[in-house]
């Protein structure tokens, strides 16, 4: 049978003799694939002691990462649409880095303690008693309310990487429903009520119409500083002639709550990222209502979300007909397989002993699922990039979605998570979006280019 870790026991406990050792090559291979993991895990824990050290934690990870990879092309085991992975030195000094910044946060005082297990699955326990009860989990949809218009928003001026930006400032109003588990801690978070966006328009905008293209930030992030190098803001608002809106995520930038943005969006608290990813929809609904009503161009609004910001995108799709295009950049699609894939073993079995993975987070989720919701945008304006080496949201995360969008057009390039920020391919993959979804040739006064 196969333990919680991954790891092979012998059925009844007992260890193999040394005659049944000796004439099975099989059962040596698995006693040394035991014994290697057996060490890996002893350094892991050894390196998570002290702070440094852990991002040496990234050097057996990403031996681990190879390993596999080697197998799975060996055997021939891959899914269709998961790119055939070639190990290079580059591509493996990306997964190094994207392990080296996962083994650093991932710390022992950020663990969770028995207590917060017995509470999230608490929460979870009673959020699907009463998601069940509204015929939420069978009918995602439901759960999402329609936000009240946004009438008037309030603007200041800001500078970043260069650039002159507009702040736009106003009451977000979301609030979890009546009795819902978590309720009370989310309307805690006071900063988080005052929602905002960076804005970028062009002042020409009332003769040219031009469209909109709406950025939404991952995970972490949510600052002007840190965002217009993560999209190449000047390339699309000069370049491509765009008008540019930057939603700042729940929990993010000046919303968050803690010492670092999403501090409390993605972790054990997985009540939370049920609410945080509600609002953050809640709250581009309201702003791209703004936007349609109020500013020129404003029929014609496109949406681009990278790692968490490509969940949110993908997730607003379920809602928004009219949205020219969307493009999920590294996505996330599945939170709680994310946190169970992130988790060190020990957390995660702990957590599938709590009732929390395995069933409870899974169902709970639905109600905020891109992949339990059918998109409302068609296929071909569809679009999806992810790193064939992404260890922070790995490529099952974007297969999934690419699957359940009816296997649209995806670029794998060969790099980790953040590696689409210097890579060229993809800036020209986002640019052919645009294109075959008309929001350039609009920009521009041309007529709409198809992607072959």
């Amino acid at each position: 049978m196969t333990a919680l870790d991954g790891s092979l026991s012998v059925d009844g406990g007992q260890e193999p003799s040394s005659v049944t050792r000796a004439s099975s090559p099989c059962l040596m291979g698995t006693e040394t694939v035991r014994n290697l993991r057996h060490r890996f895990r002893n350094v892991e824990k050894s390196l998570a002691k002290v702070a440094p050290a852990r991002m040496f934690a990234a050097i057996p990870r990403t031996g681990g990462f190879a390993y596999r990879t080697l197998l799975r092309r060996h055997s021939g085991d891959r899914s269709a649409g998961l790119p055939d992975t070639r190990l290079t030195p580059s591509l493996l000094a990306h997964v190094a880095m994207d392990e080296a910044i996962i083994t650093a946060a991932v710390g022992p005082n950020r663990l969770p303690t028995r207590s917060d297990f017995e509470r999230v699955s608490g929460e979870l326990r009673d959020a699907r008693a009463l998601y069940d009860e509204h015929g939420w989990i069978q009918d995602p949809g439901s759960y999402h309310r329609v936000p009240p218009a946004l009438d008037r928003v309030q603007t200041k001026t800001g500078w970043a990487n260069g650039l002159s930006y507009e702040r736009v400032l106003f009451t977000s109003e979301y609030e979890p429903h009546e009795n819902e588990p978590g309720r009370e801690r989310w309307l805690d978070f006071h900063t988080n009520r005052t929602a905002s966006a960076w804005m970028l328009r062009h002042p020409d905008s009332d003769s040219t119409q031009r469209p909109w293209l709406v950025c939404i930030h991952g995970f972490g992030t949510g600052q002007a500083y840190m965002d217009f190098p993560a999209f190449h803001v000047s390339h699309l608002h000069h370049d491509l002639g765009l008008n540019l809106l930057g939603p700042v995520l729940p929990l993010h930038g000046h919303r968050r709550v803690g010492r670092f943005g999403g501090d409390q969006f993605l972790s054990v608290d997985l009540i939370n990222s049920v609410h945080g990813l509600s609002q953050a929809v809640w709250d581009i609904r309201r702003l791209l209502g703004f936007v349609r009503a109020h500013e020129p161009g404003g029929q014609h609004v496109s949406v681009y979300g990278v790692s968490l910001g490509a969940y949110v995108a993908a997730l607003l799709a379920c809602f928004d007909a009219d949205l020219d295009a969307v493009i999920a950049g590294i996505p996330v699609s599945d939170f709680p397989a994310l946190y169970g894939s992130q988790s060190p073993p020990v957390i995660k079995a702990r957590s599938i002993e709590a009732g929390i993975l395995g069933g409870p987070a899974e169902m709970v989720h639905r109600v905020v699922s891109p992949l339990a919701l059918p998109p409302l945008v068609p296929s071909q304006r569809r679009f999806i990039f992810a790193g064939e080496a992404d260890r922070m949201s790995n490529p099952r995360q974007a297969h999934n979605l690419w699957r359940h969008w009816d296997e649209p057009r995806i670029l794998w390039y060969p790099g980790n998570h953040v590696g689409y920020l210097w890579s060229g391919a993809v800036k020209h993959f986002v640019d052919e979006a645009l294109v075959a979804s008309g929001a350039d040739a609009r920009a521009r006064g041309r007529e709409s280019v198809e992607i072959a």
